[in-house]
């Protein structure tokens, strides 16, 4: 709905030249029934009903669109309800069938999250894969489409965006010249030795001595494309992964860097790549593998945040030896979480790989007594991946309850953990294919991709039902002289209940404020402590000096491809975080009305409406006009379902502007940090930045913290009222302009508004026939024989048992 931001609660504008432009071609038949090849045969078939009722849709609406650009191309004064027509229709017709659904595989380095993605697409060792090491180096978008070939697409950093990076890269290692000594390797740290990696890779050695302006004069050893996107195609798999490596491949540095992909690595900010016609990953579905830290440069850690935002799912992986009290995987977690706070996300899982790894003489040493005994090395394996599972459910739900409304949807879902196994899914030595439950995910993917359609398409429909309804009703010209006097009473009646919603809003946005001011005193009486953790190393200052410098070259984030990633300005906010995060949650879910919740006291408000236009026109004689009672009824369905997506991408601003807030104020302290050079500059870096935020603290930091956010909530209040506002004035407006100048001239609609309105009806039976196809498959499952697999034929047995059933 977001696309009808640009016609919904605005005046119509004036007509120009993309009013009479030819919608977009629609796709060809065999190019869609291409995208339904990842489904079983009862899904295919609900797929293609739903689409076959977008498409016919769609055609009605061309055929109407076109009818009126027939009826007013030659007018020189088109009526502004004409123009409003004719661009929300051309809207809907370009509007794309479906939004991608984007799931983030959110994982450390090494965590398995490319062997997972090559499972799932069934393309071993496509994406680069390489033990213990560093393996992709930057966010790798992997979709299906309809082409024909493999393509990958190697976005760079543009010109100006290398140069920022570039000019704190040299800062940070121009620092070791200034105190006057060389620094020996084993003093360097992460962020020295990165920086000193990208300039040779891209420079040739001896780069990192070289100062900035030397470095903008040099010539790049790799061949850098004006378009600043490499474009690579294949006609199989291996073909582009073999091109496609040297791109997202970490290299070791102690590798030359020879391939073209290797000598630009610095620059690539990300990669897409799209795969043939898929039968097991369907069209509209991006997996995303992105990695767990973010990046040293503003514009990929900034693109990083975006990423994670825009996920409507989060598969946090870990492998199965860091599951458990490893701080990274926690931090992981923790940021997995903030999105469902700030972003898109509405659902998250942890996914445990590498679960086919298991020490078998110590997992039965530490095994309960008591339990059936164990007969094999797989069957060690299933119980303990299962034991996980359970326990770590626990432990997520749990950790989801503190920080997510306690009627959160994630909350109910019977699937927080799956254990899988990239490695056994190909070589099902010790696993069947379903017990590595790569299908479960597959099976979750198209899940997401169907009930998605479904919503996207009685939308589509009800909206475009609803124009179709004003369309027709411009030709009529019944119970105009009652007109006005119904419009006015419901003019009334709508201004009332919008002031209505105002105060609502502002009780919604209340809710906030209690745990914000208590946030803001936990953080006062706190921050010294958390700034000390985050400044303090168990080891001292070896190596550390050059990571702080960093970090205030970075208005105090500093984001590594193998370090945990440092946010002082997240870190100190936190205590508020605390505090908030449930409630803040509890404002921006969807679900039963609450005193808290936004969306449902806005779905009351729009029920309401129609409630009383339906009223009215009952009432007062519009049985006969039911076209204008329709249309009015489907249109608030259309406004307020467009705020959704407008309050959705004010929430991310909302949420940050606590920590964008204490960025802001402390970008003096970072800067003046960042100059110290000299004996023991890191102790000096320290004190700058702990008598920087003590003399911020005492000026009301988190209070102007707190002031902004409460402001941002204001602004979305504000941007709320003026939608609903404009949107039914000049709905209600639309609605009375009958019978005016050029209406009466408009061309006869009538037969398609009868195929929408048939269209519109069919809509339930296709839900129906779902339903009946869902509980026909569930009867056939129970009905069919138990699927037990039997163990692999060389499952390893226990020394001293034997099979059960053998004889002794």
């Amino acid at each position: 709905m977001a696309e009808m931001d640009d016609f919904i609660g605005q005046e119509p504008q004036p007509v120009d030249d993309d009013l009479f432009k030819e919608p977009v071609k629609k796709r060809r038949r065999s190019d869609r029934d291409q995208r339904f090849r990842a489904f079983p045969s009862m899904e295919q078939s609900a797929l293609k009903e739903y689409e076959k009722l977008e498409s016919r849709t769609r055609r009605v609406l061309s055929n109407t669109y076109q009818k009126l650009i027939q009826s007013v191309f030659l007018d020189d004064n088109i009526p502004n309800g004409i123009k409003y027509l004719i661009n929300r229709l051309l809207a809907l017709i370009e509007k794309p069938s479906l939004d991608p659904i984007y799931i983030g595989l959110f994982g450390s380095t090494g965590a398995g999250k490319s062997s997972l993605i090559n499972a799932i697409i069934q393309q071993a060792m496509f994406l680069p894969v390489s033990g213990e090491n560093i393996c992709t180096s930057c966010i790798v978008q992997v979709n299906s489409g309809c082409c024909d070939q493999y393509e990958a697409k190697i976005h760079l950093l543009s010109d100006q965006e290398w140069k920022e990076e570039l000019k704190n890269l040299t800062k940070l290692l121009h620092e070791t010249e200034e105190l006057g000594k060389e620094v020996d390797a084993w003093d360097r740290d992460d962020a020295v030795e990165e920086a000193i990696w990208k300039l040779q890779v891209l420079y040739g050695n001896g780069a990192e001595s070289k100062n900035y302006e030397e470095l903008l004069r040099a010539k790049p050893k790799g061949k850098i494309p004006t378009s600043r996107i490499i474009t690579l195609k294949a006609e199989e798999a291996g073909e582009l992964s073999v091109k496609l490596d040297p791109y997202i491949r970490a290299q070791r540095r102690d590798c030359s860097a020879e391939s073209a992909g290797t000598q630009i690595w610095p620059l690539i900010k990300h990669v897409e790549v799209t795969l043939p016609k898929s039968e097991l990953i369907p069209e509209g579905v991006v997996l995303v593998d992105i990695p767990g830290t973010g990046d040293f440069n503003n514009k990929r850690d900034e693109m990083w945040k975006k990423t994670i935002d825009k996920c409507s799912v989060i598969w946090v992986i870990s492998d199965i030896e860091r599951v458990s009290g490893v701080r990274a995987h926690e931090d992981l977690l923790n940021e997995s979480i903030k999105a469902c706070q700030r972003g898109f996300c509405r659902d998250i899982a942890l996914v445990v790989t590498k679960t086919d790894k298991l020490h078998l003489l110590e997992y039965l040493r530490e095994r309960k007594v008591g339990n059936q005994a164990i007969q094999s090395q797989r069957e060690a394996v299933l119980e303990r991946n299962e034991t996980l599972k359970l326990q770590r459910s626990r432990i997520l739900k749990e950790k989801l309850k503190r920080k997510l409304p306690a009627d959160s949807k994630v909350l109910e879902t019977s699937d927080l953990v799956y254990t899988v196994s990239a490695q056994e899914y190909w070589q099902q030595a010790l696993l069947t294919e379903e017990e590595t439950e790569i299908p479960r995910l597959r099976e979750y993917i198209r899940k997401q991709l169907l009930d998605k359609k479904r919503r996207m398409v009685t939308k589509y429909v009800t909206e475009a039902f609803g124009l179709l309804l004003l369309t027709d009703s411009f030709n009529s010209t019944d119970n105009l002289p009652n007109e006005y006097l119904h419009m006015s009473y419901l003019r009334r009646f709508v201004e009332e209940k919008i002031q209505l919603l105002e105060k609502i809003i502002d009780q919604c946005f209340a809710h906030i404020e209690q745990p914000l001011e208590e946030g803001v005193r936990n953080a006062r009486t706190s921050y010294r402590r958390i700034l000390s953790g985050c400044l303090v190393r168990s080891k001292g200052n070896q190596g550390f000096h050059q990571t702080l410098k960093a970090v205030c070259l970075k208005n105090g984030i500093y984001a590594s491809r193998t370090l945990a990633r440092i946010d002082l300005n997240e870190a100190i906010t936190q205590p508020i975080y605390e505090q908030i995060d449930p409630v803040f949650g509890g404002i921006f879910r969807t679900g039963k009305p609450t005193g808290s919740a936004l969306m449902p006291h806005i779905d009351a408000f729009k029920y309401s409406l129609q409630e009383k236009m339906t009223e009215i026109g009952t009432r007062n004689g519009w049985k006969y006009d039911s076209c204008k009672k329709n249309f009015l009824i489907q249109e608030i369905s259309a406004i307020l379902g467009s705020l959704e997506g407008h309050i959705l991408r004010k929430k991310r601003r909302i949420y940050e502007s606590l920590s964008i807030s204490v960025q802001n104020d402390l970008k003096s302290c970072y800067e003046e940090a960042a100059q110290i050079t000299g004996k023991k500059a890191c102790e000096r870096m320290k004190d700058v930045i702990r008598r920087g935020v003590d003399r911020q603290v005492a000026e009301g930091m988190f209070e102007r913290a707190q002031e902004r956010m409460q402001h941002q909530f204001q602004q979305l209040k504000n941007g709320i009222t003026e939608k609903v506002k404009g949107s039914i004035s000049t709905m209600l407006t639309l609605a009375s302009s009958q019978g005016v100048g050029l209406y009466k001239e408009l061309a006869d609609v009538k037969s398609e508004y009868k195929e929408m309105e048939k269209l519109h009806r069919s809509l339930r039976e296709v839900a129906e026939n779902a339903v009946l196809r869902r509980g026909m498959q569930e009867f056939l499952l129970r009905m069919s024989p138990s699927k037990v697999a039997p163990p692999p034929q060389n499952t390893t047995l226990i020394p001293g048992t034997q099979p059960q059933g053998s004889e002794k």
